[in-house]
């Protein structure tokens, strides 16, 4: 017997006019093709990650998340604890951290008697 995977999709809730807008958005965007430094130039995005970047944070909040699992601590305790949003703290765990503020990590670190350590290392040359 397998074991069944417990997430499900919830429908994103779009108005029209935002429908209309993604789908004008997704049809430039495979009709120009940009490329990320015009993405960049344009405003169209603002911030980047390296896949290294992306992994780095990644680790650090399964650390995090085991961490509160371990002193028995739901999502709803945490989110009381650290002063954040129940969805915010879900969304860190499951890997989207694409709105990451330094308040929101040493918020949730601080919460589980944690503290953020930041330090620089040398960019590697690609």
């Amino acid at each position: 017997m397998t074991k069944k995977d417990s997430r499900f999709h919830r429908p994103r809730v779009q108005t029209p006019e935002q429908e209309a807008e993604e789908k004008a958005i997704r049809q430039r965007y495979q009709t120009e093709k940009p490329s990320l430094q015009t993405l960049l130039d344009s405003g169209d995005i603002q911030q980047v990650f390296t896949m290294g970047e992306y992994w780095e944070l990644r680790k650090t909040f399964a650390a995090l998340k085991a961490l509160r699992e371990q002193q028995g601590l739901s999502i709803a305790d945490l989110a009381s604890r650290a002063g954040l949003d129940q969805a915010s703290i879900s969304h860190l765990e499951d890997g989207q951290v694409d709105n990451l503020t330094i308040a929101t990590v040493t918020g949730y670190a601080k919460a589980l008697g944690k503290r953020v350590l930041v330090k620089l290392a040398d960019a590697r040359a690609n």
